[in-house]
């Protein structure tokens, strides 16, 4: 014991069961006390979110160790929202109390002298459900006009003003800004289209993709098409609605569904709806106060003062309570949402989720799971989900009404600081378990595990340890080439972190062209071309290998997740499915997988890992340069290199 006073919210003798509960779940929390320290009581402080708070007097249980047992028992409420929780020790005429540790990871707390961070129980509908076929999935991001252009003589498709057309396929990305403003007067265009995609799904189905995830697809006046002009026309730079309906098909066809970037917190001010350019033949609402399309918007003062969405002018923001906006958008016959999804789309993401209205959100479901019930919605957010405020408000994504998915920020930011040396096992341990408290379970194994995305550092750039982007001009940046010897360092790291996203419970994202090897800052350099022709083959080997793997053994998919390992630069997990059900009660093979990580640079690692299982046999690496490994009595003994990864399976396990 750190302290006299102890409750570790992992540990079941102190919290069960673990982690985030459904509806009017009976829940029992103990805190444990130093036998030699008398105290007078033990408080149970709860606070049941929005409602009310509630003290409950804890009565003495069992000793044990030289510890006594404080227990109470109490019941998750019949609806859905967050239980938060700490003790109040009194003893004689001091009060102690026992909450959170001060990062509010969870686990193990602290003791303070005033009232302290408070445990978090997430407890969601009895009915939370994701489709368990995304659950198993691989998914692939793609920024359409960097990724392939379908046309062999490299034809641009209708180019548009504004707009800088690359006649070099591998150039750098760059804006074109005033230099006094700052503020993007052109955007640059290398010809991607959704051509070029549907010729590629011989790619991704040999890569062992499952999901395609398009970044914004509808037009738009710049690049990224975050500024929608038209939420129903494909922007004809990438082709057309028809184009669109044949790639869901023919995706379809080979095992693979098509996701949309859904931008509805704002449109763009070059768009049908608000039309302050004056491109479009309708009647904008920055036109007139008599656009049917007014009350979308929030004037400050008509009509060159309104909210925009971070303050960029282009990008003015909408009410999503308006009736107008949300029949467009989702409730009616014809919407947004409907219209897509009858072309083949399987699912949103649903760009700055924080932005968008709880029943905003909770509509978009309806309506989805109405015509499509195995159609999933995922959420942009940065932050552990299940906790996330915003607008003073907590957020209700993972409670069973809003999303089936996140974007799992926390996980990278996590496995990135543990990689390059910025945090140790005990501390990716903490981070990791902090997110398997608090997610449903449902949510945890839906999760979206990325590495990289458009709006973050490349992974590799990261890894191979190039300078902090705020220590280099943007044309330092632009310029950065690894050195050869940090080019080694970094496709090292970068493999073992996909083999941690394809054995980690959730669905792993890869950003289009990680797999090849790609470099590159924040945007616009993240977003460089897919070098086809050119890419890292020994990378694109692994990811294809590791890949495989997943897509072949259930066990990686939605077998039981259980931590074994976590001292300096070394974690390992198991996945494991036993009785023939895996996590999810489902009929699975029974496996045991361990992963093992060692991210240090410079040692290796003499190990000896506690299963947790009475298991006697031997266990096979599925990586190159397989061995086998003796394990006796659930206790594996091994030695592991620097910057080294091992995936051990025993198919025949029971």
């Amino acid at each position: 014991m750190t302290t006299w006073i102890l409750h570790d919210s992992h540990r079941a003798e102190f919290r069960s069961p673990f982690g985030a509960v459904p509806c009017a779940t009976p829940i029992s929390l103990a805190v444990a006390v130093d036998s030699r320290q008398p105290v007078d009581s033990v408080i149970l402080r709860l606070w049941k979110y929005g409602r009310e708070e509630e003290k409950i007097t804890m009565q003495p249980a069992a000793e044990k160790e030289g510890r006594k047992f404080y227990r109470a028992a109490i019941t998750a409420p019949a609806i859905q929202g967050w239980l938060w929780y700490f003790f109040i020790i009194v003893q004689g005429d001091r009060v102690f109390y026992y909450g959170n540790n001060p990062q509010n990871l969870g686990g193990e707390g602290c003791l303070y002298d005033h009232e302290p961070p408070s445990y978090q129980i997430t407890v969601y509908k009895q009915d939370n459900a994701t489709p368990h076929w995304f659950k198993e999935a691989v998914m692939y991001q793609i920024f359409v006009d960097r990724f392939c252009n379908g046309h062999a003589e490299g034809k641009i498709l209708n180019p548009k003003q504004h707009c800088v057309i690359y006649p070099d396929w591998d150039a750098v990305p760059q804006y074109g800004r005033d230099p006094q403003t700052g503020k993007t007067v052109c955007f640059d265009i290398f010809g991607g289209n959704l051509l070029g995609v549907l010729k590629k799904l011989p790619y991704l189905k040999d890569l062992g993709i499952n999901v395609i995830y398009l970044n914004p697809i509808f037009e738009a006046a710049s690049n990224h098409k975050y500024d929608t002009g038209d939420y129903k026309k494909v922007d004809p730079m990438y082709g057309d609605n028809r184009l669109f309906q044949e790639l869901c098909a023919k995706a379809a066809e080979l095992g693979i569904s098509v996701i949309l970037d859904g931008v509805f917190s704002h449109t763009g001010s070059d768009s049908i709806y608000f039309n302050r350019e004056g491109r479009y033949p309708s009647l904008g609402a920055y036109q007139s106060k008599d656009s049917p399309y007014y009350s979308w918007y929030r004037f400050i003062e008509y009509p060159h003062r309104y909210e925009c969405w971070w303050g960029v002018e282009t990008l003015p923001n909408v009410n999503e309570t308006d009736p107008s906006y949300q029949d467009f958008i989702v409730t009616g016959e014809d919407s947004v949402i409907k219209y897509w999804m009858k072309l083949g789309a399987k699912g949103w993401r649903l760009d700055v989720v924080d932005e968008l209205p709880d029943e905003f959100i909770k509509k978009i479901r309806t309506t989805m799971k109405q015509l499509d019930p195995q159609s999933v919605l995922i959420g942009e957010v940065w932050e552990d989900a299940s906790n996330k405020v915003s607008y003073g408000a907590m957020r209700q994504y993972l409670l069973g009404e809003e999303l089936d998915s996140v974007m799992n920020y926390p996980f990278r930011r996590a496995w990135l600081d543990f990689m390059t040396g910025q945090s140790d096992a005990r501390e990716l341990h903490r981070r990791l378990m902090s997110l398997y408290e608090n997610y449903p379970l449902e949510q945890f194994y839906a999760a979206m595990n990325l590495l990289g995305s458009h709006d973050v550092e490349r992974v590799l750039t990261l890894l191979c340890g190039a300078p902090p982007a705020d220590l280099l001009s943007r044309e330092e940046q632009a310029r950065f080439k690894p050195s050869r010897e940090q080019e080694r360092l970094g496709l090292a790291r970068l493999k073992l972190l996909v083999l941690v996203q394809m054995t980690f419970p959730g669905v792993p994202c890869i950003y289009y062209g990680d797999e090849a090897g790609l470099h590159g800052y924040k945007d616009p350099l993240n977003r460089a071309t897919y070098p086809w022709g050119k890419e890292n083959r020994e990378l694109l080997a692994w990811y294809k290998k590791v890949i495989g793997l997943r897509n072949r053994y259930d066990v990686l998919k939605t077998g039981h997740w259980q931590p074994v390992y976590h001292e300096g630069q070394v974690y390992g997990y198991l996945r494991k499915i036993s009785q023939g059900k895996d996590v999810f009660g489902r009929p699975k093979q029974d496996n045991l997988a361990l992963v093992l990580v060692n991210a240090g640079t410079d040692r290796e690692a003499r190990l000896t890992i506690h299963l947790g299982c009475s298991y006697n046999g031997s266990l096979s690496d599925l990586l190159p340069g397989a061995g086998h490994y003796r394990v006796q009595d659930g206790v594996l003994q091994l030695t592991l290199a620097p910057l080294t990864g091992k995936l051990l399976m025993d198919e025949g396990w029971q």
